[in-house]
């Protein structure tokens, strides 16, 4: 039986645009970002000047995000953006800090605009800052102040830096166990009842209105990440909030 040799053609180009699409389809597992975190980052820890030695895969991966067209990104769902950017913003920041290094802070970079308003993150054929990538994209464009908890600035003072990528099948459960972290640092958060105080972080007055909006409190926003008791005692409003010391120190081993 003859083969009709439209139809083989059809095939063919059907096949070719199929392997093309395969390999043009960007890698949602960020499987060289997640290499680089765990062989760099321990014990919430981050070994710079290894990393400065041994940047290639860094620069590699930050390339890669770079070449995602916009139209692509926006074809993905919500998880799948919110990963993307979380991910950009802590390897950029990554980069930035081994340009500098050794640097005893973030904040040492940039002299008087700082480091955050520095044009270093190259996406979607543009270049953009950290902060842009923030208060822009992330904080503006998706309604998850958790994201506070995965976004790494780089500092003793910030929630640890994960040893792992974010993932979109897996970014609610890994959110929620930031937040559980970040929460149980007793140098940056705590109840102390017996004192009628709530210790926390700066960060929950810096970005005060983005909790209050999603939950209608600061306390309220918390409270799934605390013990029964701790958040019983948060939750009766009894408590005077004092805002914790943030340390600038580099998070470095």
């Amino acid at each position: 039986m003859k083969t009709n040799p439209i139809f083989t053609k059809i095939a063919v180009a059907l096949t070719l645009l199929f392997s093309c699409s395969l390999a043009g389809a960007f890698d949602q597992s960020h499987a060289a970002f997640d290499k680089v975190l765990k062989k760099y980052v321990s014990n919430k820890k981050v070994d710079y000047a290894g990393l400065k030695n041994d940047q290639g895969a860094l620069v590699a991966y930050l390339d890669t995000l770079s070449k995602v067209p916009k139209s692509e990104f926006k074809s993905w769902n919500d998880q799948q953006e919110l990963a993307f950017l979380i991910n950009l913003y802590n390897a950029a920041t990554l980069k930035l800090v081994i340009d500098y290094y050794p640097v005893k802070s973030i904040k040492k970079i940039g002299g008087f605009k700082g480091p955050w308003k520095q044009p270093v993150v190259k996406a979607f054929g543009k270049t953009y800052t950290l902060d842009q990538i923030e208060h822009e994209m992330i904080r503006k464009d998706y309604d998850d102040p958790r994201a506070h908890f995965a976004i790494n600035c780089a500092s003793e003072g910030c929630p640890s830096l994960r040893n792992e990528v974010y993932q979109a099948a897996r970014l609610d459960a890994q959110l929620h166990q930031q937040g559980l972290i970040f929460m149980n640092d007793a140098s940056k958060n705590r109840v102390d009842s017996s004192k009628g105080r709530l210790y926390l972080s700066p960060i929950y007055d810096w970005f005060k209105g983005d909790f209050v909006a999603k939950s209608g409190s600061v306390e309220k926003f918390i409270a799934p990440f605390l013990s029964a008791s701790e958040r019983e005692a948060v939750l009766s409003g009894r408590l005077k909030v004092v805002y914790t010391d943030y340390d600038w120190e580099l998070n470095q081993k």
